[in-house]
């Protein structure tokens, strides 16, 4: 992998706005729909440490969150994240950037990505 991957879902707002953005400033990417394409749980657990624990993964401002069972939103271990997160894509911040050297975001804004791909 050489250029960074974008991980959202194709009809998402910030979606939309990041990969105009790339667009915008010719930054080659890959889009990956994890809908369609589901991350693995060892994938998702490597990103939620290396951005500093699940909460930083996951969107509990959501629709999605608000509306899971109180029982549902209180995962104790890695095993209970990943199985929410699989059942409920939509939970895990929007767009998920991986560079080439695996260094891991989330989110979109103008400024963090220009600080993000130097430009």
């Amino acid at each position: 992998m050489t250029e960074p991957t974008l991980y959202g879902l194709p009809n998402c707002d910030t979606c939309k706005k990041a990969r105009n953005w790339l667009a915008r400033f010719d930054v080659a990417h890959d889009f990956i729909d994890y809908r369609a394409n589901p991350v693995p749980a060892a994938t998702l657990k490597a990103w939620a440490a290396q951005l500093g624990g699940w909460e930083k993964l996951v969107n509990k401002s959501s629709t999605t969150w608000r509306n899971l069972l109180p029982q549902r939103k209180n995962p104790g271990s890695d095993p209970e994240w990943t199985l929410l997160l699989k059942e409920y894509p939509a939970l895990i911040r929007r767009p998920v950037v991986v560079q080439a050297d695996g260094a891991v975001s989330v989110g979109f804004s103008d400024n963090g990505f220009k600080k993000l791909f130097g430009r």
